[in-house]
This record gives C-alpha cells, sequence and structure tokens, in this order.
C-alpha cells in the first residue's frame, strides 16, 4: 500500500484522476449522474459540534455513540452477517488515500479501507470477507436505510441532520472543510475572492450544507462525487473546489498543479455509519475501533496513507452516550 503514498504525479496524475473520475461504478452500485451547475445552492441542513447536549434535548454533540461495555454486542445485526458470510459496505473508490482503486491490483485501499478490514476480521475472522459496494455521496443514506449495505466506511461526516437517520460510530478521524484549487488561482480561501467564481462540490455533503448557507458570490456546482470536482477544475470548468481538507489533501497529492488555501471553516467527525435499529453493530464496531486506536492500528494507517499529507493529527477520543 505505501507505494501509492506519494501520489500519481504530473501529466499522468491528470490522466489518472479523469480516468477514475469517468470510469463509473465497479461494483453493483453507479456512481451517478453528470455533474450539474446550480444557481440556487439548495435547502440549507445546519450542522452543530458544540461542548454537550442542552436541557431542551437539541442535539449539540452528535459525536457521541452507544458505549461498547454496555449490553450486548452480538445480536441481530451481527447473527445476519455472520450468516450472509460478508460484511457489506458501501465506500468510495474516486477518493484517493481514503477509498480507492489501486492502480496495481484493482483492489480497493486507503485508510477508510483499513477500517472496513478491522471490522471484517472481528466480525468474520477474515479481514477480506467484505463485500464493496460503491455508493455516490448523496445515496449513502438511503442505501443504509434499504439494507442494501450493512455499513458506509466513506469520510462520512457526524452530524445533527443525519443522526436522525442512521446510526453512527465513535468518530475515527475529523477534518474541516477547505477551499482546493489552482496554483495560479486568486482565490484566497472561503470568502470573497470566491465572487463569481463557480466552485464545485459533491451533492449531498457536508460542503453542499455549508455552501446552501452563503456560497460568498460563487456559483455552486455539484457533482455526484468529490473526485469529479478535481476533473471540473483540470478542465477549466470549476475555479475551486469546497470539500473535507483531508479529500483535497488527497485531490492535492493526485495533482501538484493545486493546493489547499485559507483555514477550515467546519468540524467534520468522520464514523461509521450504520441503521439505527442495529445497535448491536454500533457497539461492535465502537469496540474494534477502541482496539483500533489502542493496539497502534490506526497509527499505522495514518502513517501510511495520510501523514505525508496531513501531518500532526491524532486519532479522536471516543464520546459516549
Amino acid at each position: 500500500m505505501g507505494v501509492f503514498r506519494r501520489g500519481w504525479g504530473g501529466v499522468a496524475t491528470m490522466a489518472a484522476a479523469c480516468t477514475l473520475a469517468l470510469a463509473g461504478a465497479l461494483v453493483p452500485l453507479g456512481d451517478g449522474p453528470a455533474p450539474v451547475a446550480a444557481a440556487d445552492p439548495g435547502p440549507v441542513v445546519q450542522a452543530h459540534y458544540a461542548t454537550a447536549q442542552d436541557d431542551s434535548g437539541t442535539c449539540t454533540q452528535p459525536e457521541r455513540s452507544l458505549n461498547p461495555a454496555s449490553g450486548t454486542d452480538d445480536g441481530d445485526a451481527v447473527a445476519r452477517i455472520r450468516k450472509y458470510g460478508k460484511l457489506k459496505v458501501g465506500v468510495d473508490q474516486n477518493s484517493y488515500l481514503w477509498g480507492f482503486r489501486d492502480p496495481a491490483t484493482g483492489d480497493f485501499a486507503g485508510f477508510d479501507i483499513d477500517i472496513v478490514k478491522a471490522i471484517a476480521k472481528d466480525i468474520l475472522g477474515d479481514e477480506n470477507a467484505v463485500q464493496y459496494l460503491t455508493v455516490p455521496t448523496a445515496d449513502r443514506i438511503a442505501d443504509i436505510q434499504a439494507g442494501t449495505v450493512d455499513m458506509v466506511v466513506r469520510t462520512m461526516t457526524i452530524n445533527c441532520a443525519r443522526i436522525k437517520d442512521v446510526a453512527f460510530s465513535t468518530a475515527y478521524f475529523t477534518a474541516g472543510q477547505q477551499i482546493l484549487t489552482s496554483d495560479d488561482s486568486p482565490i484566497t480561501g472561503f470568502d470573497d475572492s470566491l465572487k463569481d467564481k463557480t466552485v464545485c462540490t459533491a451533492l449531498g455533503s457536508t460542503g453542499d450544507d455549508e455552501l446552501a448557507k452563503g456560497a460568498h458570490g460563487a456559483h455552486v456546482m455539484r457533482v455526484a462525487n468529490q473526485l469529479d470536482c478535481l476533473v471540473q477544475l483540470q478542465l477549466g470548468l470549476a475555479d475551486a473546489v469546497f470539500t473535507d481538507n483531508a479529500l483535497a489533501a488527497g485531490q492535492a497529492a493526485q495533482d501538484p498543479t493545486v493546493h489547499l488555501v485559507g483555514s477550515t471553516v467546519t468540524k467534520e467527525p468522520y464514523g461509521v455509519a450504520m441503521k439505527l435499529s442495529d445497535t448491536d453493530l454500533v457497539r461492535r464496531v465502537n469496540k474494534v475501533l477502541n482496539t483500533y486506536r489502542a493496539d497502534g492500528s490506526w497509527q499505522r494507517s495514518y502513517h501510511n496513507w495520510l501523514e505525508d499529507v496531513l501531518p500532526g493529527i491524532q486519532p479522536p477520543a471516543p464520546l459516549y452516550k
């Protein structure tokens, strides 16, 4: 896996990125429609990250999850997975360093994929007992609710809007929304330098939500997956990408002619998403993540995939309800 840590380089990088973004789904779920430019940024979905839940019951700390020490971690959901013999997981195949197709082998690889393998190993005794399904950003919740997948591990932010629809594990990484643009761009960050520019983001992402609250006069382009935004930037159809800095760092590793500018403007804790009713599976995943942090697995995966482009990151401490 470490062979690919430092990017794909130069013109070959651009070709590889375009190939990945335009290839479509290589496994059962498709990658969605072509890019659509939108002047109207759409409905607002708020996300809040205060330090505690208030007396009214308002959601203020969505990162809190079920304690693995409370109750059984082997129930109907875990039994369902064992009966099927494979863990059905919604992932990305286009997010370099997180979830992508290894060009050398065609296999899924990345930081998120390492977590998938740890969960499969714990539940089924085999890290390769996984059925990977590529899931577009906007379809993640629907595919969990429909039972198409047992879980989604796809740089998915835990927030107050989403915990009404799906259950999350404890956070396994914390990122933030930031602007990615070309080296010769006058854009300086998520600010008024975006006025009259075209900013690309993934439909249904937290970047999309943030742009809905105010885009600094930019035109918003929505696509199915974040790597499609890099292609739009490379083709000159977008002036900037607004996405998690963790994803953007992977895109910058692919293409040395782009870079992050400004500062992060949100807090994005990533979690494993599951059905609300699969409480035993949530507890089981939280137990796996506790071990993953404690035994050095998180640190090894971070060093292999992310440390070069996102130095100085530590695993977030788990928070429980």
